[in-house]
């Protein structure tokens, strides 16, 4: 009785996904299983083109030939830029294929790492730091900006295919706080980059948007004019002059 009724609320469940394309968007960082959709789908086929099956050899080489499973996140990173930014299942299967293991332990990967994305998103994929220090510095005044500006939710795509936002946790600049990175999906694998913007405002990231909308490549790295990349604002206070070295390496006082 109990597994039936599990079984028919887990349909109902199922359903739902279907039902709402935006639902299953808007959650896909949550889901751990594939939903067949009409963009989306084992029987659609797909490969590396030929530049980048060139760049999967070059891979391969790194790793002994009875380890090429050990490729698996290059080649996914590889297959997601050629795609325009998100892995379709056809995808998974085709890196399975190269790297001779069951699609299984390919998915097993894709849906471990958020850095792969299962669902479309943007042409320029935004990801703003949620992480402590960000968060403190008004990381989330810094999406709500976003979002406003954009019209969209968390994880959609807007209408013009451009821009999506997400979110991402630490990215390691914490003194640079708050910050987002932009991943280039624009130009495909070849034109591929993904850029910091450190010390962004409310104000900042929307100029940001509208620079890169009108093809514009903004500087990346702090959009603080009065810090030197990690510095201090104003410049340094300490630390002046090269430090002098410990007495244990000078060899002549030992």
């Amino acid at each position: 009785m109990l597994a039936r009724l599990a079984s028919q609320r887990f349909l109902e469940i199922r359903q739902a996904f279907r039902q709402s394309s935006q639902a299953y968007r808007s959650f896909s960082t949550a889901l751990n299983y594939h939903l067949d959709t009409p963009d989306n789908n084992p029987e659609l086929p797909w490969e590396f083109s030929e530049a980048n099956k060139a760049k999967v050899k070059e891979i391969l080489s790194h790793y002994p030939s009875n380890y090429k499973q050990s490729a698996v996140i290059p080649l996914l990173d590889l297959a997601q830029q050629q795609h325009g930014g998100w892995l379709p299942v056809s995808a998974m299967n085709a890196v399975a294929k190269v790297i001779e293991v069951a699609p299984i332990r390919v998915y097993e990967v894709a849906t471990f790492y958020s850095m792969f994305n299962r669902s479309k998103v943007g042409k320029y994929h935004l990801l703003v730091c949620g992480t402590t220090p960000c968060m403190i510095r008004g990381s989330r005044e810094i999406e709500e900006a976003l979002l406003n500006h954009l019209g969209v939710k968390r994880n959609e795509v807007t209408s013009d295919g451009l821009f999506s936002v997400g979110e991402m946790e630490c990215m390691g600049c914490c003194v640079n706080a708050p910050m987002i990175t932009v991943a280039d999906y624009s130009n495909g694998s070849e034109g591929y980059t993904y850029n910091y913007f450190e010390d962004v405002t409310p104000k900042r990231v929307v100029e940001i948007v509208e620079m890169l909308r009108r093809g514009e490549k903004p500087p990346h790295g702090t959009q603080n004019p009065k810090r030197i990349k990690c510095g201090p604002e104003g410049g340094n206070t300490t630390l002046l002059t090269d430090p002098k070295p410990p007495p244990c390496r000078d060899l002549d006082a030992c």
